[in-house]
């Protein structure tokens, strides 16, 4: 009898079960939803990461001293224990470097040139063949091959033997070159450490050529004396889950104890990996955790959703629950009656809500910014997610069936009291509730602002999600939507005086209505307002975290194109980096740059010099960052440059004649049109007259070009040299040396001999608090070691290319290189060439296709790309998604039952009108005014609530992939035309609801009439 009582009793009421049915079967598939997509996007950015981290994060490394007889057992053990850390043999190559042999021919020699063996485990993989074949293990010769650059500077060819000998016991070895290979990646992180391999030769005491890379058979047998081997674990972890992050991090930690407990004292353990996954880890955490505050929002959102259509459900079955209860039905019969309804909702939603999730997640998925992280979100209903649905469906039965439970108590006669005038205060803000809830919400935002994360220390020792921290977010909507809810008697009783005074009766009636019964609307009012806060919110969040993207590419690239390199290589010189740099396609602008850590006023630091001229082009520096713009620094970092003596036509050789009244080292100061300089060592001069030719073409490199014009900047010796500059010699054509003039500190340079002024700098504001400087002030700072005096044109928060909390200065070039002079310090090289250009693609092409360059690339664009499609830090951007729009969802759900409600309970007010002559366009105008209060209001408190609480909040959640605070800090953006054309569209869809209720009640009094 209950169950069909149950289905009789839901049926009488089709709208508003309706309504709970949607309200339940929203929550519980955005729920599920949003529980499977912080599953998906935690394991997709594991994943993203660990496929793009480089091979010296990835890889562990052992080392140890072996010879022919511990090998054997130093590799089994080593793999072994590899194998039980990783829970599965990991790729492990294993390198082995010989002792040195004498170049052949030069056994008698001081200092002769030195040749190294070398084995390295599928070498093939990693190399291709330019000549001949790869070694073989047996016979009498040693079958060997070598390196392109290695047999371009021994002269080695396949087919070729020859004998070499033990440095250190002079022990014979006969060689047969087989093959010539070159390094797919020479530059690569994989020889990071085997210089001689990529590079073939490496210049110090002694030049050493090499390796001769055979089998490790081979060399095991012939030449394992003692030396050092190192093995590369590269593992596989293509399938690694969050879950396996940090026992797997531990196991790899302990993996040097366990080789030393094995009985291999000597391996010495290297590696980031450890440090990887526990980052991994952390970073993992915080994006489960931060997809947790949009959830904790829905559920808030949903919960009163929920209770506001079950107290309307309770408020129309009032008298009907009275009579029942006249008619002896008691408490828990009708407490079984509401839950009995209440489950008859819920569970169909239970069951079909995780169906419907991977769908919801797939259109999602298509969304820009998720697709463009190649990240695809199609997880499948597991009994996680049915176990998930279940509890929420029980949750919100549980709040439908609340009201009608609590409200079976009253009496036939308590009923008809309860449906006067309602009361002008609710209980929460009767009891202060709303306040006490503020200030539980202010401390979680502090803390949250606090901590930087949602993911605090835990007793033990580990991280854990903070619910406090979580919930402030939700807890301030609430709490700001409360406090809003006291402005409703107050705003509609200042609206009833307005329009009491004007001769219209639509108005006047809609404001008195609303005076009349706040209360009534101020539960669609909370609701309305809680969304279009989420709304805003989640559409700020996903601005904020956007542009962040952005500001951190512009900052740590700081440049469109920013090369970095040695100064100068056998490929491209000192005077041939920047010609090819600045000829690659789509530059438009350049600039020689010096990027290196150093000292300042006692504390580390970032140098960075660069042309001050091309910083308007350049250099990014985000406005908040400094005080004063780009324009303004770069025109007073331009302090006093060095003369220069240009020198005519394209001269390959320059002969420097010079005096010196003492024998002592000299060098000659050169620069290009690129503003490059470089130091050319003349050697030791002889006291009296020096005639010194100087070779220029290899400045440029086998591959390079020189910018002309050059131009002579001075000449360096010691004070005591007492140097004069008598000629210069251009290719044989004399150039007048007229204006060389002495300088102190034994330099002859071109100007007045004067000190230069002090040296503009740009600098870090914690480098200037610690120097006690400010803007336009000087002083002296120890530098780079050294007493240099400085002036302040600038200070900015973060300087660009530098990391978190690093200090920084900022220097011209030339100045910064003319003051070298003058204390006749070296020229700095140029370690960074930064580059302007609207496209950087073809640039990097070719940058590709040449490794010989020996460049790194931070490529601005490419930067930005990268961090926005990080699944770990874009983490919150599909959950925001989903919030905003199940909110929406919600608020025009809850406006819609409200309205159709309240409108049936007026049906006897709206006859007495239409007695007393009132036209439909009043009834629509009186409509229009209750709701237009309604909506109105709910909109401007539910975007002022967004933009107080995205201020307190968004900065904080917005993070790196690795959970690490943003650089720069992150700037709170509201995309306000967005947001326009949201409430825009809202106001359009809840006055289309208001238009056709009237007219569907009007129509139907008409017809009630005929």
């Amino acid at each position: 009898m209950r169950g069909p009582l149950v289905v009789k009793r839901a049926l009488g009421e089709p709208l508003l079960l309706l309504a709970a049915f949607g309200s339940i079967l929203l929550t519980t598939t955005t729920l599920v939803a949003l529980t499977m997509y912080a599953s998906s996007v935690a394991g997709a950015g594991v994943r993203r990461a660990v496929e793009t981290a480089s091979y010296r994060q990835t890889t562990t490394t052992i080392s140890a001293q072996v010879n022919a007889r511990t090998f054997p057992r130093y590799d089994r053990t080593v793999r072994d224990e590899l194998a039980a850390a990783y829970g599965a043999p990991p790729a492990v190559t294993t390198s082995l470097r010989s002792d040195s042999y004498v170049m052949p021919g030069q056994d008698g020699e001081e200092t002769p040139g030195l040749l190294r063996f070398g084995s390295h485990d599928g070498l093939d993989r990693h190399a291709r063949l330019a000549a001949g074949r790869w070694p073989r293990t047996g016979g009498q010769a040693v079958e060997a091959a070598i390196s392109e650059p290695a047999a371009a500077a021994t002269g080695f060819e396949p087919g070729g033997e020859f004998v070499t000998k033990a440095r250190l016991d002079g022990r014979p070895v006969q060689v047969r070159v087989v093959g010539v290979f070159r390094l797919d990646d020479p530059v690569g992180e994989r020889w990071a450490g085997e210089e001689l391999l990529s590079r073939g030769v490496e210049r110090g005491e002694y030049t050493t050529y090499g390796p001769l890379m055979v089998t490790q058979e081979t060399f095991v047998a012939r030449f394992a004396t003692g030396v050092r081997a190192i093995w590369a674990a590269e593992p596989d972890l293509g399938a690694l889950t969050p879950e396996r992050l940090r026992p797997l991090a531990e196991a790899v930690g302990r993996v040097g104890e366990r080789l030393s407990a094995a009985g291999c004292a000597n391996c010495l353990t290297a590696g980031d990996l450890p440090h990887l996954l526990t980052q991994l880890d952390t970073a993992s955490l915080v994006a489960r955790s931060t997809v947790l505050i949009p959830v904790l929002q829905l559920l808030l959102l949903a919960a009163y959703a929920l209770m506001l259509t079950a107290r309307l459900l309770a408020d129309h079955r009032r008298m009907e629950v009275a009579l029942l209860r006249s008619r002896g039905a008691g408490a828990a019969r009708l407490a079984v009656l509401a839950g009995g309804e209440a489950l008859l909702v819920a569970v169909p939603c239970a069951i079909v809500a995780p169906l419907l999730g991977p769908p919801l997640l797939a259109l999602i998925g298509l969304l820009p910014w998720i697709s463009a992280s190649g990240v695809r979100l199609a997880p499948q209903a597991d009994a996680g997610t049915f176990l998930v649905s279940f509890g929420v469906a029980l949750a919100a039965a549980v709040l439908l069936a609340l009201p009608a439970v609590a409200g079976a108590r009253r009496t036939y006669v308590e009923e008809q009291s309860a449906r006067g005038r309602g009361g002008r205060r609710g209980l929460i803000q009767g009891a202060g509730a709303d306040l006490a809830l503020l200030v539980v919400a202010a401390l979680a935002i502090w803390q949250l602002q606090r901590y930087g994360a949602p993911v605090t220390a835990t007793a033990a020792g580990g991280l854990g999600i903070d619910p406090l921290i979580i919930s402030g977010p939700a807890l301030a909507l609430l709490a700001g939507g409360l406090l809003g809810l006291r402005l409703v008697p107050r705003a509609s009783r200042l609206a009833e005086r307005l329009t009491a005074r004007r001769p219209t009766l639509a108005p006047a009636l809609g404001t008195w209505q609303v005076s009349r019964r706040p209360l009534k609307y101020a539960g669609p009012a909370l609701l309305l307002t809680l969304a279009i806060a989420i709304g805003v919110v989640s559409m700020a969040t996903t601005s904020t975290w956007q542009a962040s993207q952005l500001d951190q590419a512009d900052h740590r690239a700081a440049a469109d194109l920013r090369l970095s390199g040695p100064s100068e290589g056998p490929e491209l010189g000192a005077l041939g980096r920047g010609t090819a740099f600045t000829a690659l396609p789509g530059v438009t602008a350049a600039s020689p740059a010096f990027r290196a850590a150093t000292g300042a006023g006692g504390e580390s630091a970032l140098l960075l010099a660069l042309d001050a001229g091309r910083l308007g082009e350049l250099f990014r520096l985000r406005p908040d960052l400094s005080a004063r713009t780009v324009a303004q620094l770069s025109a007073a970092l331009a302090g006093d440059r060095a003369g220069r003596l240009e020198l005519p036509g394209r001269p390959r050789e320059l002969t420097v004649r010079v005096e010196s009244r003492a024998a002592v080292p000299a060098r000659l100061v050169l620069s290009d049109a690129l503003g490059v300089w470089l130091d050319l060592p003349l050697g030791e001069l002889r006291e009296g007259g020096n005639r010194i030719a100087l070779d220029l073409a290899p400045l440029a490199g086998r591959a390079g070009t020189i910018t002309y014009p050059l131009s002579v900047r001075g000449l360096v010796a010691g004070e005591q040299a007492g140097l004069r500059l008598t000629g210069l010699g251009a290719d044989g054509r004399d150039v007048p040396v007229a204006g060389a003039v002495a300088h102190p500190r034994g330099v002859i340079a071109f100007g007045p001999p004067r000190e230069p002024g002090p040296l503009p700098v740009v600098l870090t504001s914690g480098l200037a608090a610690t120097l006690k400087l400010d803007v336009g002030q000087g002083g002296t700072v120890r530098l780079a070691g050294r007493v240099v005096r400085v002036e302040v044109v600038g200070i900015v928060a973060s300087m660009p290319t530098s990391a978190p909390d690093q200090q920084a200065v900022l220097a011209d070039w030339e100045t910064l290189q003319a003051y070298e002079l003058a204390a006749a310090q070296p020229s700095r090289p140029a370690t960074e060439w930064w580059l302007a250009a609207a496209d950087t693609a073809p640039a990097r092409e070719i940058l590709r296709r040449n490794p010989q360059w020996d460049v790194t690339a931070v490529d601005r664009r490419e930067l930005a790309a990268e961090l926005r499609d990080d699944p770990l830090a874009g983490a919150l951007q599909g959950a925001l998604t989903l919030g905003f729009a199940a909110a929406l969802g919600f608020a025009v759900l809850g406006f819609l039952v409200n309205a159709v409600v309240a409108a049936r309970e007026r049906r006897a007010e709206f006859a007495v009108l239409r007695a007393l002559g009132t036209g439909s366009r009043q009834v629509l105008g009186m409509l229009a005014t209750e709701q237009a209060f309604v909506i109105g209001l709910s909109l401007a408190a539910g975007t002022a609530l967004a933009v107080v609480v995205g201020n307190l909040v968004v900065p904080r959640v917005v993070l790196t992939g690795q959970a690490s605070a943003v650089t720069p800090g992150v700037l709170f953006h509201i995309p306000w035309a967005a947001v326009a054309a949201m409430l825009a569209l809202v106001t359009a869809v809840l006055v289309a609801i208001v238009a056709g209720l009237a007219r569907r009640m009007w129509r139907g009094q008409t017809l009630e009439e005929r």
